[in-house]
């Protein structure tokens, strides 16, 4: 943590003071309000009060203050308002307001936060990739996604950037990223706390206080705690699965060391320890496995029937333990130097994540996979330097970033009794002998030394009063070093060798593969660039466009990788970084005295070799791990409209048409339909779909087919009305306020299947209340009014035999929450 303050203290040393001056980074978020420019007409302050849309937000997109409407970026901001009254507590939740944000999660290690539907791979983790979105808290970048499951902690403003951010970033993100903004120590004393009580027990409390030390010196202290009842109940153990249970604390220290220098020290602790999570039975689909190795015979040979075969029964039998401890915390020093024209900024931090999983990965309540969990601990270290400048007729960010992360993941994997018929190939003599499987179990350790550094650069030229161009650069290089390591054993303790051996060994070996490689490395340079050319021909209107050329990095496939006649194919151990063209056009316009804004932007991103899900389909079963399809496209036109005619009244519709579509994907895994039959030669369409017997091609052509977690569809929309009035002596208003958001049809699967396709659905929310001028408000609330019944994800289980699990939406939830400022 030396690094930032002795170096900032250096450069002072080095310069002569000047005057106090408002830095190019602030913290906290800022409102300027009734704006004008140079001959103008100044309004009134009945004016500026009566159109309150008239506000500019400011935002730090671009790493300086600058009003969101002249930022040629397409950028959503939500503030703390927005964030407490709609609810919106973490990632979940915000992706309801923002249509062209997708968080799709079945636990807090397989995450996926996704802008315009690209970002992760839905439904795979793997320690040797990185994401394409970018999450930032306060300027330090969050390497992994679960970040994103936890609550929020004393924010200030979230805003979202969507297309390409390399060149004004610490770390490169091809689809946009997410900068979280927490509220800075105040040198004025004052305070806030929330508490909410609803359905479901659900608990939650928020606090913070804020104050100075001196006259040089203020704190800020922050607390949150959620806790709420899970939403599926599990007959086997009589408990609800799938709860809440967080818990977060933040402090912060500013220190202002003179006139030009500002010192923020600041660290945090978020806990997460739900009883979680279930996948549940969701429906059952023909494959193309023998009939009597589908789930509805193997279950029936075996007595068993799920619960319910109604996944909105909310119940379950799973038989494994369930848990989801997610740990995730770290300390940032930043210093902000006003040198010569500009800022000069460090952030120095380390960030730490331990994750301590348990699951039912069979998502039954038989004894096929009895233990399966892959506790991680993760340590990353980020240091990063960046000069924002101005002169005459143009300004600049340069920056320097150094990034080093160290993972290491332990798994074990344990199959039951029922597991020989589930994962031995059918035609196997072995495959209803269940002391085969019993017990087998696999004990892994993988990890990864990763390091990536990089020098990036953003100008703004001013060419004329209207016209501006924005050029950017970023070198980039990456050095990853890891390993992965998987020993099987029986139950009575033998090794299971790699190749060879019984045949009741290579039938263990059909359900778990063991395999190692160690040493596995990536190194690459690569270089990224973009320009921006903005045209303003009025104070209320920005046109602008962009062209960049970006990547994602490469990485190393820690998941495993196929291994053929005992061969580990450690050529797929190594994945090649995407390769992405981003072509943007938008408008970003304010009429009516600026109480209408209207934004508009059309996007196309095509990329190449990009990182995919893929299945080694041996046999019977499926392997997951990464590797490079050919090409995908993601086009699409948003469009944000907010009206407020009045400080009474506002609405808004922000909207996104989306299409997303792989363009050549000729070895992609097959969906389960085209799966777990005879083996179809090579270069064979195979059988008919999800006819039992019928034989399964080794791999499938999905070129055309759409990408995962992309609605065709998405809106969000609501607005807010309210009236003066007196309550107990005290002036406020009463408000009645909607926030709604629509999203049609979207595949819930790498290769999209008729299975598991994800019909559209609308979430509603409202909210009645009443606040005063001093601070406090109290208002009630319902969250998915209507109580719609949807799937957020849907997954396909191993083996083949056509089980579909997946994870509900909540149900209608409702409550009342006070809180009170100062």
């Amino acid at each position: 943590m030396s690094i930032t303050l002795a170096l900032l203290l250096a450069a002072q040393a080095g310069t002569a003071a000047t005057p106090p001056t408002t830095p190019s980074e602030p913290t906290p978020a800022q409102v300027v309000v009734g704006a004008s420019t140079p001959g103008s007409p100044t309004r009134t302050e009945e004016e500026v009060q009566r159109s309150s849309a008239a506000a500019d937000v400011v935002v730090t997109a671009r790493r300086r203050s600058e009003q969101v409407q002249n930022v040629p970026i397409p950028i959503s901001v939500v503030g703390v308002k927005e964030l407490d009254n709609t609810g919106s507590f973490n990632v979940a939740r915000l992706q309801q307001l923002q249509p062209t944000l997708q968080f799709y999660s079945t636990n807090p290690r397989n995450s996926s936060v996704n802008i315009r539907g690209l970002g992760a791979p839905l439904g795979l983790t793997n320690d040797g990739i990185e994401q394409g979105v970018g999450v930032y808290i306060d300027q330090v970048y969050l390497s992994r996604v679960a970040a994103a499951t936890l609550d929020f902690l004393d924010v200030q403003q979230i805003e979202t950037l969507r297309g390409p951010q390399g060149t004004l970033y610490g770390k490169n993100t091809v689809a946009g990223a997410i900068s979280i903004t927490s509220k800075a120590p105040s040198f004025t004393f004052e305070g806030r706390a929330e508490v909410t009580a609803g359905n479901l027990a659900f608990k939650q409390a928020k606090a913070s206080i804020s104050g100075p030390l001196g006259d040089t010196v203020a704190v800020r202290l922050g607390l949150s705690t959620t806790d709420r009842r899970g939403t599926i109940y599990n007959v086997r153990t009589g408990t609800y699965v799938n709860s809440q249970d967080n818990l977060g604390v933040r402090g912060a220290l500013l220190w202002k060391a003179s006139d030009t220098l500002n010192v923020t020290l600041s660290g945090d602790y978020s806990r997460q320890d739900p009883q979680c999570c279930a996948q549940i039975f969701v429906r059952v689909g023909s494959t193309q496995r023998p009939v009597n190795r589908q789930f509805d015979a193997l279950a029936a040979a075996l007595n068993y029937e799920p619960p319910s075969r109604n996944a909105f029964d909310r119940v379950t039998d799973l038989d494994a333990q369930l848990q989801a401890r997610n740990v995730l915390g770290g300390v940032s020093l930043r210093g902000e130097l006003q040198l010569g024209e500009g800022t000069l900024t460090s952030v120095t931090a380390w960030r730490f994540w331990d994750w301590l999983p348990a699951n039912d990965r069979d998502f039954t309540g038989l004894p096929i996979t009895t233990l399966s969990q892959n506790p991680t601990r993760q340590d990353q270290f980020t240091q990063e330097f960046r000069y924002a400048g101005e002169g005459e007729g143009f300004n600049y960010v340069a920056g320097l970033f150094a990034f080093y992360q160290d993972i290491h993941t332990t798994g074990t994997q344990r199959q039951g009794s029922a597991a020989s018929r589930w994962l031995i190939n059918p035609s196997s003599a072995l495959a209803n002998d269940p002391s085969v499987l019993d017990g087998l179990t696999a004990s892994n350790d993988i990890r990864l030394k990763n390091f990536s550094g990089a020098a990036f650069g953003k100008l703004n030229w001013d060419v004329t009063d209207q016209v501006t161009l924005s050029p950017g650069v970023r070198l980039n290089y990456d050095d990853k070093v890891g390993s992965y390591v998987s020993i099987v054993r029986d139950a009575q303790g033998n090794l299971v060798p790699a190749t060879g051996g019984t045949a009741r060994q290579a039938a263990q070996r059909d359900a778990i593969q063991p395999q190692a490689f160690e040493g596995e490395a990536y190194r690459a340079w690569n270089v990224t660039y973009d320009v921006t050319a903005s045209y303003k021909p009025s104070r209320d209107i920005l046109i602008y466009g962009t062209y960049a050329h970006t990547f994602k990095s490469g990485g190393l496939n820690l998941n495993g990788v196929p291994v053929v006649n005992g061969v580990v194919q450690t050529q797929l151990a190594q994945i090649a970084p995407e390769k992405v063209d981003h072509f943007e056009i938008g408008a970003k316009s304010q009429f009516w005295d600026r109480r209408i804004t209207l934004n508009v932007t059309g996007f196309w991103t095509q990329i190449k070799d990009y990182q995919a899900v893929v299945n080694n389909q041996s046999t019977s079963t499926l392997r997951g791990y990464l590797a490079n399809a050919g090409k995908v496209r993601v086009r699409g036109v948003e469009a944000d409209v907010s009206v407020r005619p009045s400080d009474r009244l506002n609405v808004y519709v922000n909207s996104a048409i989306t299409d997303g579509r792989y363009l050549d994907f000729r070895n992609a895994p097959c969906p389960p339909e085209l799966s777990g039959g005879p083996a179809a030669p090579i270069g064979s369409a195979g059988g008919a779909a999800g006819v039992p017997g019928a034989a399964s091609p080794v791999v499938c052509d999905i070129s055309g087919q759409w990408l995962p977690g992309i609605s065709r569809a998405a809106f969000s929309y609501g607005g807010e009305y309210n009236v003066p009035a007196a309550l107990f002596g005290q002036q406020g208003e009463a408000y009645v306020g909607v926030d709604a958001n629509s999203r049609s049809k979207f595949s819930s699967n790498a290769s999209r299947s008729i299975y598991t396709d994800i019909d559209g659905y609308t979430l509603a929310n409202f909210r009645l209340g009443y606040r005063t001028d001093s601070g406090v408000n109290v208002f009630g609330w319902v969250r998915n009014a209507f109580d719609n019944k949807y799937y957020e994800v849907l997954a396909t289980t191993p083996g083949n035999t056509g089980l579909i699990a997946g994870n509900v939406g909540d149900p209608r939830t409702y409550g009342i929450t006070i809180g009170a400022s100062f």
